[in-house]
């Protein structure tokens, strides 16, 4: 790549890896030439095995010193699915947006980090990308991965940047300042098969699953609070298999999610889950898995300096929010203040994912700005 950086040629080259998560496809490859070629020590490693790795991971550093700013994000993307316009991994260019698999989610924020980056040289104090390979999957061996290799080494961030698609409306109305955590829990309970007009002779598992769930539905977990929305319970499956309508099944089997905010910690939503089930079905298993708690990184430094360049790039006031789904801020969270902001998420995960090219550029020039302040050049 030649001349200054364009990052929707970059996004572009992107979108050609098929990077659906664990797999790499070469964009990374693509990430360290254009990293190097502006003076960073890229850092690859991969983590993890089959099924949900090997995972591409890479840290990438220029300078030394207070402060560490890091832009954090994702390679990898989810599968395309049947039914594009044209090819998902096949960039295009029709109209004002370009088409194609992680356009948005995100593979453009990524390309705006790297040429805001190009344009933001020989500034005093350490500039870092943190980019895994395993975000739209379990997580498990991405950015969980990067601190460990951090921690091992000494190397801290002041600020991160998630480069998530926050925008709603329009680029620049939201930065997310926190999330909610999230526990996915299975019940399983056990009866006895037999004839429904021999109830004596069996046991249904389907009444006690029915009592578990009504009381998990009927729990009251909070009223929220100023910056998170009430924390709430789905049963998102339900599962008898009996194979006709005159048979007693032997086993129920439930799965649920809590979204929950910071009133809530997964150990003791978990530990709950499994004291209901235990009071009606003393022999049921459950399964849990915690797969982040919630954060919030209080209104500050951090937060003011992105909505301050948001502000003077797009003249857009932008307001903070926690909705949404999980990102992988929930890990960065842990180790510095952390905030996320990106392109108009419309059309992420779906077929025909776009981003205005427009959004691109700008989305570059408001990182830019946003370097500019951290390191004062």
């Amino acid at each position: 790549m030649t001349g200054p950086i364009d990052p929707v040629a970059l996004t572009a080259d992107l979108i050609r890896c098929a990077s659906v998560t664990p797999a790499d496809a070469g964009a990374q490859d693509v990430l360290t030439q254009a990293l190097e070629a502006q003076g960073f020590t890229v850092h690859r490693f991969t983590s993890g095995e089959a099924p949900h790795g090997p995972v591409e991971n890479l840290v990438a550093i220029r300078g030394e010193g207070a402060p560490h700013f890091a832009f954090a994000g994702h390679s990898d993307v989810v599968p395309a699915g049947e039914g594009w316009t044209a090819g998902a991994f096949e960039p295009a260019i029709r109209g004002d947006l370009l088409y194609g698999r992680g356009a948005v989610d995100m593979k453009g924020a990524i390309a705006a980090f790297i040429a805001a980056a190009e344009r933001v040289q020989g500034h005093t104090g350490t500039l870092s990308l943190l980019i895994t390979g395993d975000e739209e999957g379990p997580a498990i061996h991405g950015t969980r991965a990067i601190i460990e290799w951090m921690d091992a080494r000494g190397i801290r961030p002041d600020m991160v940047l998630v480069g998530e698609p926050t925008s709603d409306v329009r680029l620049g109305d939201t930065i997310k300042i926190g999330r909610r955590g999230s526990i996915n829990a299975w019940i399983e309970v056990p009866g006895t098969q037999g004839h429904v007009a021999y109830p004596h002779l069996a046991d249904n598992p389907v009444t006690r699953l029915v009592r578990i769930l009504d009381r998990l539905q009927r729990w009251h977990l909070d009223d929220g609070n100023a910056w998170f929305q009430p924390s709430n319970l789905e049963v998102t499956d339900i599962e008898v298999a009996s194979g006709a309508t005159n048979i007693i099944p032997g086993t129920a089997r439930a799965r649920l999610n809590i979204r929950f905010n910071d009133e809530q910690q997964g150990a003791a939503l978990e530990a709950e889950i499994r004291r209901v089930t235990a009071e009606e079905a003393p022999l049921a298993r459950v399964e849990a898995m915690i797969s982040g708690e919630a954060f919030l990184t209080e209104p500050g430094a951090l937060s003011s300096l992105v909505s301050d360049a948001i502000r003077t790039v797009t003249g857009v006031e932008a307001t903070y929010s926690t909705t949404g789904g999980t990102s992988d801020a929930r890990f960065l969270s842990q180790i510095a203040p952390t905030v996320e902001f990106g392109l108009p998420n419309a059309t992420m995960h779906k077929l025909d994912e776009a981003a205005a090219v427009e959004d691109l550029r700008v989305l570059a020039d408001v990182y830019e700005a946003v370097l500019r302040q951290v390191f004062r050049v």
